[in-house]
């Protein structure tokens, strides 16, 4: 299967997947109570992410060179690596904050900490959106079929992500974007692409010729090596997200899933493990994820229970679809609304 924006699979939209997304039977004042914005919870959040990653780091290079220094900086490296994931993920929707200037400004720290670029990836989130795992429109299906083992091993330290990353770096920074990102993103943003990329490559080299002046990784493993060393919690949460779950379909209830997480998981992953809730309403605020839950769990697949119980299902499928790349999860829908749903295609 071509899983390439410019491929025959990008034709999609030909072969009858232009429909209307399936909707819950929600009604418009609830979801307009839930869409309300505003600034405190995630100042709060914010204060809590920054006050950790700048405790955790000052533990760090205070314990450097002991092993005292190994717990704060896979503290930090989590926050910085893995946790910014789900920062610039709500910022960029500008539902996080209700004051835009705060969005912003996290949603451009939170780029850099990932790699992810600001201007790129606020199109490639809006097409994922448009498009969720119809292939040949999404580009940001996290597991094409069949699967490859090794893409996935090595990003579980973000090896694959970040040197591609770099990659497009390097390309936007001259001034070029990729067949598949033309597709998606305006050539009037062209510009700020290629600016932001040579402000990154500069700030990244200005890093590593900081560690060769000092004789020390301590400067990168403060900017730049925690995007790889923290990056294994973005995979666990990110796989949990599609994987093994249907595609070309017009019904998030059938290639998204909601699992319920402890609070813990959730502060690092802002509320996303409600992430079929957030694909059929994302301008909802991630504090408000939790309620949508409640007000729309009676139409959609019951949510798996814990991480472990995700990943037990997560995992048989990725090893079955090497074998059946055609093969997915079918998740069960309430009987009253299962004849309604979009069918596969």
């Amino acid at each position: 299967m071509d899983y390439g924006l410019t491929g025959d699979d990008a034709k999609v939209l030909h072969r009858g997947l232009a429909g209307r997304w399936y909707a819950p039977p929600v009604s418009r004042p609830v979801i307009k109570a839930l869409m309300e914005r505003r600034d405190g919870p995630a100042i709060r959040d914010t204060m809590l992410w920054l006050g950790g990653l700048a405790t955790s780091g000052w533990l760090g290079v205070h314990f450097w060179g002991s092993l005292i220094a190994v717990p704060c900086f896979l503290v930090y490296g989590i926050l910085y690596g893995s946790s910014g994931d789900s920062r610039w993920h709500e910022c960029g929707h500008g539902t996080a904050f209700k004051s835009p200037w705060m969005n912003a400004v996290v949603y451009q720290l939170a780029c850099f900490m990932t790699l992810r670029e600001p201007t790129v990836w606020r199109w490639s989130h809006r097409r994922h959106h448009t498009d969720t795992l119809i292939v040949g429109r999404d580009p940001e299906i996290a597991v094409p079929r069949p699967p490859k083992l090794i893409d996935l091993a090595l990003n579980v330290f973000a090896l694959k992500s970040t040197a591609t990353s770099l990659l497009k770096l390097c390309l936007h920074a001259a001034g070029s974007l990729t067949a598949d990102e033309r597709t998606f993103i305006p050539t009037a943003e062209l510009w700020r692409i290629s600016w932001v990329a040579r402000a990154w490559l500069m700030i990244l080299v200005a890093v590593v010729l900081t560690c060769i002046r000092t004789h020390s990784v301590l400067p990168a493993m403060l900017v730049g090596l925690p995007t790889l060393y923290g990056g294994f919690m973005l995979l666990f949460f990110g796989l949990t997200q599609h994987a093994g779950l249907a595609e070309d379909v017009l019904d998030h209830r059938l290639n998204s899933r909601t699992i319920y997480m402890n609070p813990l998981f959730r502060f690092l992953y802002l509320n996303m493990n409600y992430h079929l809730e957030h694909h059929m309403y994302p301008m909802v605020p991630y504090h408000a994820l939790p309620a949508l839950h409640e007000a729309m769990k009676s139409d959609c697949p019951p949510p798996c229970r814990s991480c472990w119980a995700a990943y037990r299902e997560i995992i048989p499928a990725i090893l079955r679809q090497r074998r059946e790349p055609t093969w997915h999860i079918v998740r069960p829908l309430p009987e009253a609304r299962a004849a309604g749903a979009a069918a596969p295609h």
